[in-house]
């Protein structure tokens, strides 16, 4: 009966709807950015054919890292936020952080015994969404902690970071060698990089 199919169909397109409401509550996005948002008559340097691949969300099933990088005010939060918003529309489990935050947040867990559920959550989390990465130095405890969150979800996770600096110089903004060697080789191997330029976005009124 076309009727009958046609409720169905309604049914199971509520009850998506539902689903994906309640995977962007969790994922708490700092943007409600969406794919159809994004402005790509800007001049910033964005690789449209490689944003749009990474809209079919293969990078996510294949456990791959996506690094925005620019000046700031020139839209990596946003892009990020977008391509979240698709990862969470596509049934991935999202949480968006910002390192400034993750850091001290991990340290308190240590005092009052969050700090492996707190690991915990995030290694399960298919898209972690790092957001102001490399903003300011770093402790050694800090290190560990990035290497911890890395080496769980190295070849089974996914991760965007957004940062102000390139990633050449990623290395020295962690300041330990050792320990810069071995974040680096599980976050930027196997990760798509997208690197921005141009004007602030924000400084000529336009949405991002």
């Amino acid at each position: 009966d076309e009727r009958l199919g046609l409720l169905v169909d309604s049914e199971a397109a509520d009850r998506e709807s539902r689903q994906n409401a309640a995977r962007l509550k969790r994922a708490r996005l700092k943007q409600a950015a969406t794919p159809e948002d994004v402005d790509y008559r800007h001049p910033r340097g964005l690789d449209r054919a490689l944003f749009a691949r990474l809209m079919t969300g293969r990078w996510v099933c294949e456990h791959q890292n996506v690094l925005l990088c620019g000046p700031t005010g020139i839209g990596k939060t946003f892009l990020a936020c977008a391509l979240a918003n698709q990862a969470c529309r596509q049934g991935h489990s999202v949480l968006y952080v910002r390192l400034t935050r993750l850091l001290p947040t991990l340290a308190i867990g240590r005092g009052d015994g969050s700090y492996f559920k707190s690991l915990a959550q995030i290694a399960k989390t298919e898209v972690l969404v790092i957001d102001e990465w490399a903003l300011a130095p770093l402790t050694d405890e800090s290190r560990r902690d990035l290497l911890e969150i890395f080496d769980d979800r190295h070849g089974t996770r996914s991760t965007i970071i957004t940062s102000q600096l390139p990633v050449k110089h990623w290395h020295a903004s962690i300041g330990d060698p050792t320990l810069a060697d071995a974040i680096l080789d599980r976050l930027v191997h196997q990760a798509h990089v997208l690197e921005l330029d141009g004007e602030s976005l924000r400084k000529n009124g336009k949405p991002e």
